[in-house]
């Protein structure tokens, strides 16, 4: 059993030589911590701990503003994830992740304001990539008694040079976002975005076309 999980711990290690990016499980024993920041309408923090290399769980907060200020929804919560499935391939490898959890949501909306109100939350997340090209998709939702809110993400990337994991790594992207929902506006954001990543420490930052920023950092330790 312990051979079993040092060879899966020695292939994390491998296939980190090609960089990790933004998932929620990525050594066992690790902390992943995570922030997203979105002038216009997301802004997001995790903290997950993983037992194991397949799972892992931890507080986790979102908060989604309409651009017109007419809304805001907080929603602190605790999400479990799962690895579902890792494909380690001699200079590729290819996930896919789902997670669940559960919290309570405060905010105000056309209604007036609200707190306390249960929610549940949940996701999918497939990418793959190779030191030259990167893809992602996720989707996201926010279900409560009082709203339901979705947010589809797609990232495609290109590095012009080949790195290591002790390099630093440059990539190019464009992220497309959809945000779904009774409240939320039923339009697609795209992005580009300049991606750095050396050992466990990655960063990402953008703007849209009215120059509203979009920054996302990440942590493995």
């Amino acid at each position: 059993m312990k051979a079993t999980v040092r060879g899966c711990f020695c292939l994390l290690a491998v296939a980190a030589s090609i960089g990790a990016r933004a998932k929620p499980i990525a050594f066992q024993d690790g902390w992943t911590v995570m922030a997203e920041y979105g002038t216009n309408t997301m802004r997001q923090a995790q903290v997950f701990y993983a037992p194991r290399f397949w799972w892992s769980g931890g507080p986790t907060y979102t908060k989604l503003i309409a651009g017109d200020k007419s809304f805001e929804h907080e929603m602190p919560g605790i999400q479990v994830n799962y690895l579902v499935k890792r494909w380690n391939l001699p200079d590729a490898q290819g996930n896919v992740f789902a997670w669940g959890g559960a919290g309570s949501a405060r905010g105000t909306d056309g209604q007036g304001s609200f707190s306390g109100v249960a929610t549940a939350q949940g996701g999918l997340q497939a990418d793959y990539e190779t030191r030259s090209v990167y893809a992602s998709a996720k989707q996201e939702w926010f279900r409560s008694s009082r709203f339901g809110n979705g947010i589809t993400t797609v990232q495609l990337g290109v590095a012009p040079y080949q790195h290591d994991y002790d390099e630093l790594a440059t990539w190019f992207l464009v992220q497309l976002r959809r945000y779904q929902g009774g409240v939320l506006p039923g339009k697609t954001e795209a992005i580009p975005m300049l991606r750095l990543f050396k050992g466990n420490f990655w960063i990402e930052a953008g703007a849209d076309p009215k120059g509203r920023l979009q920054l996302m950092v990440m942590m493995n330790y």
